[in-house]
């Protein structure tokens, strides 16, 4: 590592300074506070604790864990999976390959939940078909107190990670988790059904940022050749899991909202509207029986 650092070798303020250098010759966007979040995050302390003496020497066994953090970043390995954590709503989530990423873009689901049922001790039952991290659904449960929910992922060791998020943050008694393909398994019905599906045309999967098409869970993004097989499942078993007032709502990627309600019309099944994402894009589609 090359360049001018005003600390000591081996001091915090050193580390961060060599490491700014490098994340900022690969392109990575705002170094520094990369280079922040992978040093505190090797060190076991805040950031804040961090800067709090630059010239505090970093201990060996630290520099190591930090320097193969750096290397994977380096070679595009998103963040969350480097520090095992993502924030996502009011919650702290534990990551893992097996998932993908919570994206703030999948708030727009929590958020139409929230004004379609104003009434939060309306919502008893919540399913979440491809739950991933558990992001979604456990960020319906801290909304909605009176619900047990139920989430879904074809992957057990997603499955596994979202019972951990669960306990986590203090949800593991309102929920449950398991591994299989859609609702094949259950029966009853729900008061809001989520859902995050892969929607991602195979073809356009290379062309995503490196980071997410070569670190990311391909199942959990190939929707197909058309982008639209996890919508037809569904469109398949949501009339069936829908209390009579229930809603499902839907996370649709740029441009689908079209081809998806179609589906789901076709299926027997409402579509009132859809939800924009921060960025203007209809990412949260409503579906009702």
């Amino acid at each position: 590592m090359s360049g001018f650092c005003a600390d000591p070798e081996g001091s915090v303020g050193a580390f961060l300074c060599r490491a700014g250098q490098h994340l900022r010759a690969a392109a990575i966007p705002q170094p520094r506070m990369e280079a922040r979040m992978l040093l505190s995050h090797a060190m076991g302390v805040t950031q804040e604790a961090l800067l709090r003496d630059p010239r505090a020497p970093v201990p060996g066994a630290a520099a190591a864990h930090f320097a193969e953090m750096l290397r994977r970043r380096l070679d595009g390995a998103p963040m969350a999976y480097l520090t095992g954590s993502q924030g996502f709503w009011t919650l702290d989530l534990a990551t893992s390959p097996d998932t993908l990423i919570p994206r703030a873009d999948t708030e727009a689901l929590i958020e139409a939940a929230l004004e379609l049922f104003p009434e939060r001790a309306a919502v008893g039952r919540i399913l979440d078909l491809g739950t991933g991290t558990g992001a979604i659904l456990l960020a319906a449960l801290a909304e909605f107190p009176a619900a047990f929910g139920v989430g879904v992922d074809l992957v057990p060791g997603a499955a596994a990670l979202a019972a951990r998020n669960a306990r986590r943050n203090a949800l593991g008694e309102r929920c449950a988790f398991l591994a299989g393909s859609w609702a094949e398994a259950l029966a009853g019905r729900f008061d809001l059904i989520l859902s995050n599906p892969p929607y991602i045309e195979s073809a356009a999967i290379a062309g995503l940022m490196p980071e997410v098409a070569r670190h990311e869970p391909l199942s959990a993004l190939d929707g197909g050749p058309d982008g639209l097989v996890a919508y037809r499942a569904l469109a398949g078993c949501l009339l069936r899991l829908l209390a009579p007032e229930g809603r499902a709502v839907l996370e649709l990627g740029q441009g689908q909202e079209p081809a998806v309600a179609a589906l789901m019309r076709d299926a027997g099944l409402r579509v009132p509207g859809a939800r924009q994402d921060l960025g203007g894009i209809a990412r949260a589609l409503i579906v009702a029986p």
